[in-house]
């Protein structure tokens, strides 16, 4: 018997392993491989054309799983009229879509366990897509897992763990199962072989519904001999094989609503003897002891129990209870919620009100309050009149006060830039003086000189000439000097007006002095021996210089002027 809600589940993760791109869509070629594997396990005709006149309409490219799911239950699933092999078709799925979502190398588990937790995981999770298992299931599945690997429960240890669920938002994915078992969270301690026991014990109660298993003596009925079988019973059959390995079935003894299980008194020499009676044939079994014989009694009873109930399996039936429940405390949940809405909207009604008997019974001192208040507001305002002139005052002397401050410094450096200006005439008179009465006793040598020798005034009117250019040229330079002390009186009015102008362009004119070489030369270090005295002055040349005028002029002495004869003195 399969359930149309589980098969779907295994589809889903065939269909998600396809998605390679993550977007939710398969390719066409690809469902039709899918189809075709379903079918073949399903064992229903396979038709290669239906898909593409299903979809014939839709030629957009791949296809949604909503869009695949209408032709899986019309042309797939509505077809199933006999039993197929379960275990196999999920085998199928979990070959689709497990190397593609995760690897058992680093893991304690097999890849056959990993196929088992992958079973239990579609049996116990929501019937919402994508599928999840959520924390109770997750619960009830490790307290199975534990106590089929004969280990105690650690409420604490799975406390702490929900708390790291609660990032996941309380639920796992199946190959987050698969690694919290494969990674030994809830089984350190545990070996392979009892993890792999564990967790077939509990497949085989989930997924196989063997409720019980284990060795009896069992009667024939045509030889009368007692022989050892493996029995395994489900919720509607009590099989039995040549061993626990389940690969020789020896018969099944199909249980239903008409059968009873009865104990036997001992007798052929078989001790703790049951036997199970049905339509057609009754079966004589023989437990190895008493407490074996009265758990199979109690097995089996509870089987024809639920059968006359048309209940399903125990853990089948718990598991609609968990989800029965917690649907009703969702709705429980939800109740209490609209419940609290309406209690707070008839308290905001209530608060409303109360507001308005309070705001006719204050309405009156709200009045006074009211009138007292625009007293107050006045006098305030009075107050605050008053206490803004106040300020303005201030703010006026402090603006006056800032004022003065500004013309004292502007007078102060008024007198500052006059005073540099004063210095600054000074320091230009004394230059021109200066100058002047160097050029007068350079005049004045120049007139001895050629009083002494009249020879020499011969040999030396062309350089006298040159003298006299050099004169003249320091005749204008000196005049331009003048000008330029004109101007600069003149610049030194427009300072007075100007104060801040005045020393920038007093500054530029310094500059100006500065760069000039010829008659009005920088004052600079010099040698600090006897000054040497030239018919241009004391100190007008360098010792350079001197020397190389020296040479010129001795020079043109011994050539002479062109057709003169050199005489002698």
């Amino acid at each position: 018997m399969w359930l149309r809600d589980e098969i779907l589940k295994s589809i889903w993760h065939a269909f998600t392993a396809l998605d390679v791109d993550q977007r939710g869509k398969v390719s066409k070629s690809q469902l039709k491989v899918l189809s075709h594997s379903l079918c073949t396990v399903m064992k229903i005709p396979h038709d290669p054309v239906a898909l593409e006149e299903h979809f014939k309409d839709d030629d957009k490219g791949p296809l949604s799983n909503q869009g695949y799911m209408p032709y899986l239950n019309r042309f797939i699933l509505d077809k199933v009229q006999e039993e197929f092999d379960v275990l196999e078709f999920n085998k199928m799925c979990w070959t689709l879509c497990y190397k593609k979502n995760i690897s058992t190398k680093h893991l304690l588990i097999t890849d056959d366990n990993a196929f088992k937790v992958w079973c239990i995981f579609n049996f116990l999770s929501e019937d919402k897509y994508p599928l999840v298992m959520i924390t109770e299931e997750i619960e009830c599945f490790l307290r199975k897992l534990l106590e089929a690997m004969g280990s105690g429960w650690s409420e604490e240890k799975f406390c702490d763990y929900k708390l790291q669920l609660h990032s996941k938002n309380n639920r796992l994915s199946a190959w987050e199962l698969i690694e919290l078992l494969g990674l030994g969270h809830f089984t350190k301690g545990m070996t392979r072989q009892t993890l792999s026991m564990g967790i077939g014990e509990v497949f085989q109660e989930l997924i196989l519904d063997v409720l019980k298993q284990g060795y009896m003596m069992k009667k024939g009925h045509k030889r009368k001999n007692w022989t050892e079988r493996w029995f395994v019973l489900r919720p509607n059959s009590l099989s039995y094989y040549a061993c626990e390995d389940l690969v020789e079935k020896k018969g099944d003894i199909i249980l239903d609503p008409t059968c009873c299980v009865e104990s036997l008194p001992d007798k052929e020499g078989k001790k703790c003897m049951f036997i199970i009676k049905c339509t057609d044939k009754s079966f004589e079994i023989s437990a190895s002891d008493k407490k074996k014989k009265q758990e199979w009694l109690q097995a089996i009873q509870t089987c024809l129990q639920l059968l006359r109930l048309g209940l399903p399996s125990p853990h089948r039936e718990a598991r609609l209870r968990r989800r029965e429940l917690r649907q009703r405390q969702q709705t429980e949940e939800d109740d209490l919620a609209e419940r609290m809405k309406h209690l707070q909207a008839a308290n905001e009604n209530k608060q409303r009100q109360l507001e308005g008997m309070r705001k006719d019974r204050y309405r009156l001192d709200l009045k006074r309050e009211k009138m007292v208040r625009q007293q107050m507001e006045e006098q305030v305002a009075q107050k605050s009149s008053e206490l803004e002139q106040y300020l303005l005052r201030v703010r006026e002397l402090e603006d006056m006060y800032r004022r003065l401050e500004e013309a004292l410094e502007d007078e102060k450096q008024a007198k500052q830039d006059e005073e540099a200006m004063h210095k600054l005439q000074a320091s230009l008179l004394e230059e021109e003086a200066a100058k002047r009465a160097e050029l007068e006793r350079f005049h004045r040598q120049q007139q001895r000189a050629l009083l002494q020798t009249e020879a020499e005034k011969q040999e030396l009117v062309a350089e006298q000439r040159l003298k006299e250019r050099e004169l003249q040229a320091a005749m204008l330079q000196l005049e331009k000097l003048e000008r330029e002390r004109l101007g600069a009186l003149e610049q030194y009015q427009e300072v007075s007006m100007k104060l801040e102008r005045a020393a920038n362009k007093t500054k530029t004119w310094k500059d100006k002095v500065a760069k000039h070489e010829g008659l009005v030369r920088l004052i600079q270090p010099g040698h600090k021996g006897p000054q040497r005295i030239t018919n241009w002055g004391p100190a007008s040349f360098t010792d350079v210089e001197l020397e190389l005028r020296k040479k010129s002029w001795q020079e043109r002495k011994n050539q002479g002027p062109p057709g003169s004869v050199n005489t002698p003195r």
